[in-house]
Parts: structure tokens; C-alpha cells; sequence
């Protein structure tokens, strides 16, 4: 709703919103956007006189603002009936759907059509890193929607993603999940089923072929239909895969194979595809997304691509670029060498396949994860045991009590603490917490330098992720919309007049204890190059080693950006820069031009400033 919302300002609409709570991302977004949320529901949200009321598909015909807007005779809709009429026309419709996968996909291939320079429009449900919001309205011909199977609202029961107008399709599997509305398997199939034979007869279905009900219900598209699949991964071997000389799998167009997790942590594999000679090597690709899960979305975007026709060397480039999505592996901070993560995964299958990957990410490290029963599967008992066979994965499980247990009847619910016992049970250090509280205390105490915690959640989980980095001090963050002020007078205090605005606030990491914000810094990324800059300590906080910490967590968020140089201008710092990272002076004339003609270093070396004479250019090599 919040990426709608987006998308329907950037058309030129007055938007305003109601909501029982919002948090961040999207509360941050939608203050940015100057969307008004009104909390809590109530009639009098409408006094303003919309024209439209878009109503979300979790509520009913009583709901005080559906019987309002009807009381008002003010039209209702869904969002996807909004998004297909009034956004999606003359436009080439891409639309991935899928039980997992969805959220990356899009992104993943949105950010290829726009470093191609295709100008493409986006809506997905999640928050791009790089884009910052999860909708973008472009002037291209392509408009790239995640395609989601639950209901619209409840006027309309049929899945959101047959609004969509799909020409282009991604089936990336199908699961059971949704039982809130899905009596049966057999019902999820049949959602599935009406996206393959809504494709136009010159349309394109691209489909995993992992999944065996995704493969069946493809052969009832009219289209053309390109199967996809990753051979080997997760310690399988790869040396008797097909490659450049043998044919393809039986029935597969796209493949990839020998997949290597290389030293900073990025992921390379070979991609081939199926021709009528046989096979060929499409090229070798690389990514900051790790996990088998993830290779395989990147397959089916790089499959899109080359449909629409974007030159490979530039599909190369935007998969190698991409920064994934929020809420997926999101790095949230670091405190006392504790990284924690942030992860939406609350189905088994998305659970397993996050660990997994996390165990490549972050080797020989111990990995705890927090769980938080908070979606609609989730909170009943259908995968009782196999969320135990996926949390498996983690050396440490906390499982916290099951989100609002008054909607779900008392014999289908999930039994939170039996998933604990059986952890326990079969070797897995596991217990059940069901206060946030008592998690965040016993997280501080326990959790140790080079620890590693995911919480996984679909919601906020009573926001533990920061309660838990401030519990155990010194954290560093990416920054956010509401430390824009107090970075911007941190920098001025110490001299640095640099303009922090939202367009540069993804840039910025910061530092904070007890007193509030006390470092800031900021990694500016381009291609295989990057700027350091802003690099900024309170006064009153010199010689704590703060100025260490965030310099070093810039080069460590460089190396998993997959950056090949990092490059900065300073003043007084060369000789700490040199002895505690390695950077070295170089002459301006070798940088890339991607930095040399950057807006940063631009504005850092403007003789305006008086200082160009003084600063000194340094380059460390990754």
C-alpha cells in the first residue's frame, strides 16, 4: 500500500492514508512523500474528501472507513485494480509471482532495465537498497510489478496479479502457503493456473523448473515458456554439469552452473542456454545476493532481460550492482562485533534457504536466529514440524510468542515452544522467550565479536533489532531519514559542510551511544568503484576508536558490494588512513572516471573551499 501510494504521488494525486501503525521502512518513506498517515482508523480520516478510497485486502464491509467512504458514496477499489487502470496502460507488463522469490526478482530486474537505461517503472512489495522506495513511475516502456497470489479485497477474491496485464511472466514456484484463504493445496494451484492462461499467445512465461507444480501448470500457457534451473551449489559438484559442449537438462532453457563464493563474499556462476544445436555459454555472472535461492532469481531476471533485449554486458552489470532489498539479509548494525540481520522469511522453505545462505555469508560464525510467528501461515500449525527442520540450520534458535493469537482458532495454532523443544531436541540449542525484553537481555549477554543474529519476522518484532543494538552500545547503523539533521550538524561542527539530504541518506552509516548520534560516515558505490567520505567524529567523543569503527565498516561494506577500490580525499588523515586500512596516495589522474566526475568528489575538491591544495587523493585495492 505504501508503494502505491508512491507511485500514485509521482502521478500527480493528493494521497493520504490511514493505518492502525506504521513503522520503518515505510513509515520513513511516507513521510518523505509527504503522505499524511492518519492512526487510528475512524471516519473522520475521509472528512478531507478524497474521490477514491483504495482499500487494503485485509479489511472487511464493516470497517469504519469502508462503511464511511460508502455512507459518503465515495468509490472504493483494491490497489492492484488501480495499479491496472490507471498505471499499466501502453505499458509492457512484467510480473513475477511466485510462493518465494517475488521481492528480489522484481527488484533485481528493475535495477537491470534502469542501469541499461531503459527507464522502466517499478511496484514491489519490499524496499530496494540502492532505489531507497519500492515504487518508481518511468517514462520507458516497461513497468516491472511483483505478482502476488492473495486475494484483493474483499470485493474482489480473485489474486492481485490478474489486474496486472502480464506479458511477461515469472512463475518462480509454488508452494502452499496463505492458508488463511487457501483451503487446500489444490487452491493454490488453481490461483497459479490463472496467471499461465492470462498470457497472451506472444507472451513469455519463464518458469522454475525446480518446481514441479510451476513446470505443470506452465504446459497450460499459450506462450512461450522458458523453464530455469541451478545445477550444482551448496556443495554439490559441478565438474560432470553441462557446459559449453554437451546439451542442456532435459527440458530447461536457462541453466547456471559452478557457483563459487569467492574471498569477498559475492557469489560468480556461468549461465547457459539452450539452443537448437544444443548449448551455449551465455556468459559468467556475479552477485552480492548469496544462497542457491538467490542465483536462481538472478537466472530468471538475467532470462527477462535478454527477452527485452538488453545487451548482456549491461545485464552483467546490474546484477553485480544490485544491492538486494531491505528486510532480506539487511544488514541492521553492528554492535561490540555483533552483526545483526534483518530477514522477512516466515515460510519453512524461505527460512532454510536464508540460513543456508547465511552459513556461506558469514563462515565458520556463530549464526543465532530469532523467530517471530507473526503471518498468517505462519501462526497456524501447517509446517510445525518443518519449521523445525529449517531452523536446523542455525547453531542458536530464540523462538518469541506467536504475534496476536486472539484470530487464529486454538486448535490450528503453531506451538512456539514446541518448535523450541524440538530444536532442543535434536542438537540445536533452542528456547522459547515471549518477551522481547528477555530476548534483548539475554542477546546482549550472550552474543559475542563476530556473532551473527537474523531476526526473521514479517513484522517489526517490537523493534528488537534496535533495542538489541542499543542495548549492547556503540552500534553503527545505516542511517535513516530522521538522522538527516543530526548528521548534517556533526559534520558542520567539525567542518565538513557537506549537503545530506534523502537522495544521499542510503550513503550514510552512523554511530551512535548514549548520548545520541557520536560518528557518521558515508560509501558512495560505482560499479567496481566507491568514495569514502564524511568520515566524522563528536568532538567530545575523539579517541574512542569510533573513527576506526566506522572507517573499517565502510571497507567491510565495500568488500560485500563486491567494490574493487575505494578512494577518498583528505586532509589530515593520510597517515591514519594508510597505517590502519592500507590506502595509499595516488595522483588524481588515475581515478576512475565514474569518481573523478562524481558530484562528491566534485564538491570535496572545489577550490571554492580553499582547501584542493591540501587534500590528498588515496585508492585501497580490494
Amino acid at each position: 500500500m505504501g508503494a502505491v501510494a508512491g507511485l500514485l504521488v509521482a502521478a500527480g494525486h493528493e494521497v493520504r492514508g490511514s493505518d492502525a501503525a506504521v513503522y520503518p521502512p515505510m513509515s520513513e518513506q511516507l513521510a518523505a512523500l509527504g503522505v499524511p498517515v492518519m492512526m487510528p482508523y475512524a471516519a473522520e480520516n475521509l472528512a478531507w474528501g478524497p474521490e477514491l478510497v483504495v482499500v487494503g485486502n485485509v479489511h472487511g464491509k464493516d470497517h469504519v472507513e469502508v462503511v464511511a467512504a460508502q455512507e459518503r458514496g465515495i468509490e472504493l477499489t483494491s490497489f492492484p485494480a488501480v495499479l491496472g487502470e490507471r498505471l499499466l496502460a501502453n505499458k509492457h507488463s512484467i510480473v513475477v509471482c511466485g510462493t518465494h522469490g517475488k521481492t528480489t526478482t522484481t527488484s533485481l530486474i528493475e535495477h537491470i532495465l534502469r542501469e541499461a537505461g531503459r527507464d522502466p517503472s517499478l511496484f514491489v512489495g519490499g524496499v530496494p537498497v540502492a532505489l531507497g522506495h519500492g515504487y518508481r513511475l518511468g517514462q520507458g516502456e516497461d513497468f516491472v510489478i511483483e505478482g502476488d497470489e492473495y486475494d484483493t479485497a474483499f470485493f474482489d477474491k480473485g489474486p492481485k496479479f490478474a489486474h496486472y496485464r502480464a506479458r511477461t511472466a515469472i512463475l518462480t514456484s509454488v508452494e502452499l502457503d496463505h492458508v488463511d484463504i487457501f483451503p487446500s493445496f489444490d487452491a493454490v494451484r488453481d490461483v497459479f493456473k490463472k496467471l499461465a492462461t492470462g498470457l497472451p499467445p506472444d507472451g513469455l512465461l519463464v518458469v522454475c523448473a525446480d518446481s514441479p507444480d510451476a513446470m505443470a501448470i506452465a504446459k497450460l500457457a499459450a506462450c512461450k515458456v522458458e523453464p530455469y534451473t541451478v545445477l550444482g551449489g551448496d556443495g554439490a559438484p559441478t565438474s560432470e554439469l553441462p557446459g559449453d559442449d554437451v546439451g542442456p537438462p532435459p527440458g530447461v532453457t536457462w541453466w547456471a552452473a559452478n557457483l563459487e563464493i569467492e574471498k569477498s563474499g559475492r557469489v560468480a556462476f556461468d549461465v547457459y542456454k539452450a539452443n537448437g544445436n544444443g548449448a551455449e555459454k551465455v556468459e559468467r555472472f556475479g552477485t552480492l545476493l548469496v544462497g542457491r535461492h538467490n542465483v536462481s532469481n538472478c537466472l530468471a531476471a538475467i532470462a527477462v532481460a535478454v527477452a527485452r533485449g538488453v545487451p548482456i554486458k549491461d545485464i552483467q552489470r546490474g546484477v553485480s550492482s544490485f544491492a538486494g532489498v531491505r528486510r532480506r539479509q539487511e544488514l541492521r548494525g553492528i554492535a561490540g562485533g555483533v552483526t545483526v540481520l534483518d530477514d522477512y522469511a516466515h515460510h519453512p522453505t524461505a527460512v532454510r534457504e536464508t540460513l543456508k545462505a547465511l552459513r556461506k555469508r558469514f563462515p565458520r560464525r556463530r549464526l543465532i536466529a530469532v523467530y517471530e510467528p507473526r503471518s498468517a501461515t505462519s501462526r497456524r500449525k501447517t509446517f510445525q514440524h518443518e519449521f523445525a527442520d529449517a531452523f536446523a540450520y542455525a547453531d542458536e534458535a530464540i523462538v518469541g510468542k506467536m504475534f496476536d493469537v486472539s484470530k487464529i482458532p486454538a486448535d490450528e495454532r503453531f506451538d512456539p515452544e514446541r518448535l523450541a523443544l524440538d530444536l532442543h531436541q535434536r542438537g540445536t540449542k533452542a528456547s522459547y522467550m515471549p518477551e522481547v525484553g528477555a530476548i534483548v537481555k539475554t542477546l546482549a549477554e550472550s552474543a559475542g565479536p563476530g556473532d551473527v543474529v537474523c531476526v526473521l519476522s514479517s513484522g517489526s518484532f517490537e523493534g528488537l533489532h534496535d533495542r538489541l543494538l542499543d542495548e549492547i552500545g556503540d552500534a553503527m547503523r545505516p542511517a535513516r531519514v530522521d538522522d538527516l539533521e543530526a548528521i548534517g550538524a556533526l559534520l558542520e561542527s567539525v567542518g565538513l559542510i557537506e549537503p545530506v539530504g534523502e537522495e544521499q541518506i542510503t550513503s550514510f552509516f552512523t554511530l551512535k551511544n548514549e548520548r545520541g548520534l557520536v560518528g557518521t560516515v558515508a560509501l558512495e558505490v560505482y560499479g567496481d568503484d566507491s568514495i569514502l567520505h564524511s568520515l566524522a567524529v563528536d568532538k567530545d567523543a575523539r579517541n574512542s576508536g569510533y573513527g576506526w569503527m566506522l572507517a573499517d565498516m565502510a571497507v567491510s561494506q565495500a568488500r560485500w558490494r563486491g567494490v574493487r577500490r575505494i578512494y577518498l580525499l583528505t586532509e589530515t588523515a593520510s597517515d591514519f588512513f594508510a597505517a590502519k586500512f592500507g590506502f595509499r596516495v595516488v595522483d588524481r589522474s588515475t581515478m576512475s572516471k565514474a569518481v573523478s566526475q562524481s558530484e562528491t568528489f566534485q564538491r570535496i575538491g572545489n577550490p571554492e573551499r580553499g582547501k584542493t591544495a591540501q587534500l590528498v587523493a588515496m585508492r585501497l585495492d580490494l
